[in-house]
């Protein structure tokens, strides 16, 4: 379980029973009291080189916004949940470009509220709703802290007309496999080669994990999925990508390729990033490539379309290839 140097916390999180539970849970770690979760100027004044020391932090509040986001890809709606951020460092991390250095781990206690609304919704819709809980977190990992998402599949499986789904890098779902879950969560592994995950996506859980979690959870009843993502089209992008599918093939059971479903994401960088990495990882590889990279607004870069041509052309004919019974969603 993660173990934090210190936590900040709002004040009224002591009117939940999790916020309670979490600050007995971490009783020995030194706290500091703040007014919001959204502020905390100590912390957005740190220099890029501390942002790696900022993840040991663990920040506790009370969720104050509750949109519904529409979608039009794998759900219907995005869904702000109980967490934000992450303890793990991957260098492309769209929080940090969101939220600058201020991409750690922040816990939501009210998740009575949250998961109520969700199930209102679903209840009073006339068609099947599928909700993105796991959009700005990994929700596998803050399971470890929290065990926020064996509460929510248990509360959640006898909602008529809706799904719950998200996205995970984590292999930690032990504690899943044996729920009762009705069918009505879907869970995404992403993926990418074992390179990339071993110098970009710090702190994550290794290829063969992931790998050998989609097949405990499909053997578990959940629907699942791959997402390869953030495809980056590093120098040999194209074996290493062949060899992660070529691996998914051969390691995947019958069971999971039955059904499987795939999304597939290009990578987007941005200058936040660049000037983070620089001092966070002097050591690492440089992800922002003008060459193959086009300005995407307000110091926000994507790979230009005759790249994102060639990427799709490869992928579909390779997951065409390997994988012939299964639909790509998307490729974006």
């Amino acid at each position: 379980m993660f173990k934090p140097k210190s936590i900040f916390f709002e004040k009224d999180i002591e009117n939940y029973a999790l916020g309670r539970q979490l600050m007995e849970q971490y009783k020995d770690v030194p706290k500091v009291e703040i007014e919001s979760h959204n502020a905390i100027e100590e912390m957005r004044k740190k220099e890029n080189k501390e942002f790696l020391n900022m993840k040991g932090n663990l920040i506790i509040g009370v969720r104050k916004t509750h949109k519904f986001v529409p979608n039009h890809k794998i759900s219907d709606f995005l869904v702000p949940y109980t967490s934000s951020g992450c303890i793990a460092a991957c260098m492309y991390c769209y929080l940090v470009c969101n939220y600058n250095k201020c991409a750690y781990l922040r816990l939501f206690v009210n998740r009575e509220k949250m998961l109520e609304k969700i199930i209102r919704t679903a209840e009073n819709s006339e068609k099947t709703l599928t909700f993105e809980i796991g959009s700005n977190s990994d929700l596998i990992l803050e399971n470890t802290i929290t065990n926020n998402l064996v509460w929510t599949i248990e509360n959640f499986k006898n909602t008529k007309n809706g799904f719950l789904t998200f996205p995970t890098k984590f292999d930690m779902v032990n504690s899943l496999l044996n729920l009762e879950h009705n069918n009505k969560v879907i869970i995404r592994m992403s993926v990418n080669p074992e390179e990339i995950i071993n110098n970009v996506e710090f702190g994550t859980s290794r290829l063969k994990g992931r790998i050998e979690a989609i097949n405990k959870l499909k053997e578990a009843g959940y629907k699942v999925g791959i997402l390869i993502a953030p495809v980056i089209f590093v120098e040999n992008w194209k074996p290493l990508y062949l060899e992660l599918i070529q691996r998914l093939s051969n390691e995947l059971s019958e069971k999971v390729k039955k059904d499987l479903f795939f999304e597939v994401i290009f990578m987007t960088y941005s200058y936040v990033h660049t000037k983070i990495n620089e001092e966070a990882f002097p050591d690492s590889i440089n992800l922002y490539n003008k060459e193959i990279m086009t300005g995407r607004g307000r110091g926000k870069y994507w790979y230009k379309e005759s790249i994102r041509q060639e990427g799709e052309k490869f992928f579909r004919e390779e997951l065409a290839k390997y994988f012939p019974n299964n639909d790509i969603i998307y490729i974006v």
